[in-house]
């Protein structure tokens, strides 16, 4: 897996366009402001099955990524297991780079 998706995650998070937390990724899915919700790869399973839920419920793309120490970094928050990219160009690019 390249890193150059973490390097567009970290622009899409300073310039606003990223949703953290559970709940509020939460709210953006079923508002259907979320283009692509990406999960660490250490997600706790009952995080994980309740994003991927919700994904699938509201056609949302999903991807696994790398741990949440690596996603956490990308965008300068700690203990991030879960980010929301809000943007569709943002999204689109992230998605073309993970394959």
């Amino acid at each position: 897996m390249t890193n150059s998706y973490l390097n567009i995650l970290g622009l899409a998070y300073r310039a606003g366009k990223c949703s953290l937390g559970e709940e509020t990724i939460v709210k953006d899915i079923q508002k259907n402001k979320a283009k692509l919700v990406l999960l660490a790869n250490d997600i706790g399973p009952q995080t994980y099955k309740k994003l991927t839920n919700k994904c699938k419920t509201y056609e949302i793309p999903l991807r696994v990524v790398d741990d949440r120490e690596t996603m956490s970094n990308a965008i300068g928050k700690s203990q991030r297991v879960a980010i929301a990219i809000l943007d569709a160009g943002f999204a689109a690019k992230i998605k073309s780079l993970l394959g």
